[in-house]
């Protein structure tokens, strides 16, 4: 599993703790894990990625991660077994109605914030690593070729002072179709978050950065699942789809499995990123 990361250098502090006080903070944000293909990825290759970069926060974008479509119980049990500090989502969270329970139960699964008033569950929270270091989580979502809902703009603006205030290290998540929807949030919040990081379209875009404010920004993280796929789905019915226009049942492929992601560093004073990575590992390479 090579990487340009650096690997922190082995200390006295628990394992999952930070390096020592004033340590960067290590954080992995893993791009739309889809259907069981996906899970399997994620509980193969994160107690790697953990062990390796002595990881202090995980974030996993987990809407797909029900067979491709929404979550339910055992499939969000599944992905906290593996010490996901929390899950966002998006658009596809209400495809299964197991979810509505799910989100008013489960702190650490997360809708995002510019539904309307009334709707079920969260769309942001303040968590903390093993060391008690506060990581403030947004998730919104685009309008951009997407449900018309929302400002993600003027809601996440609305509830950036809330999180500021406990948190200086904060990662939102932004499920969005358009590209330059995408590009104009990062650059909308750009000093004002820790990291930017766009999910949706399960393909990874190569625009990691930090951007001029020091706010780590990537369009999209990308898929963690079959790769040899149409967007994590079967090739013959997605094509099938496409000829025909007519609606049709899709399941995950099982094929080129991959985990695609980004690493980050920030720094816990100032909340600022130090230093990004983005992953796309091969499972088994």
């Amino acid at each position: 599993m090579p990487s340009d990361f650096p690997q922190r250098q082995p200390s006295a502090q628990p394992a999952g703790a930070p390096g020592g006080e004033g340590a960067p903070v290590r954080i992995l944000c893993v791009g739309d894990v889809v259907g069981r293909p996906g899970r399997r990825v994620l509980r193969e290759l994160l107690p790697e990625l953990r062990r390796r970069h002595q990881l202090d926060f995980i974030v996993v974008n987990g809407e797909n991660a029900a067979g491709g479509f929404g979550v339910v119980p055992q499939t969000l049990q599944e992905l906290l077994d593996e010490d996901v500090d929390v899950i966002t989502s998006g658009n596809h969270i209400w495809d299964k109605k197991e979810a509505i329970s799910l989100l008013e139960q489960s702190e650490r699964l997360l809708r995002p914030l510019n539904f309307p008033e009334g709707v079920p569950g969260r769309g942001w929270g303040i968590y903390a690593t093993a060391a008690g270091q506060p990581v403030g989580v947004i998730n919104a979502q685009g309008r951009v070729f997407m449900t018309a809902i929302e400002c993600p703009f003027r809601q996440v603006e609305a509830v950036l002072p809330l999180i500021q205030a406990r948190a200086k290290i904060i990662l939102v998540d932004f499920h969005a179709e358009a590209t330059s929807e995408k590009v104009a949030f990062g650059r909308f919040l750009d000093g004002r978050v820790t990291a930017v990081f766009g999910t949706h379209t399960h393909v990874q875009t190569a625009d990691e950065q930090i951007l001029p404010r020091k706010t780590a920004y990537i369009t999209d993280l990308g898929m963690t699942g079959p790769h040899e796929s149409v967007i994590g789905m079967d090739i013959k019915a997605s094509i099938q789809r496409f000829l025909t226009q007519l609606p049709g049942k899709f399941e995950p492929e099982n094929k080129g499995l991959r985990l695609n992601g980004l690493l980050l560093e920030a720094d816990p004073e100032t909340g600022q990123a130090l230093r990004v990575e983005r992953l796309n590992l091969p499972l088994g390479g």
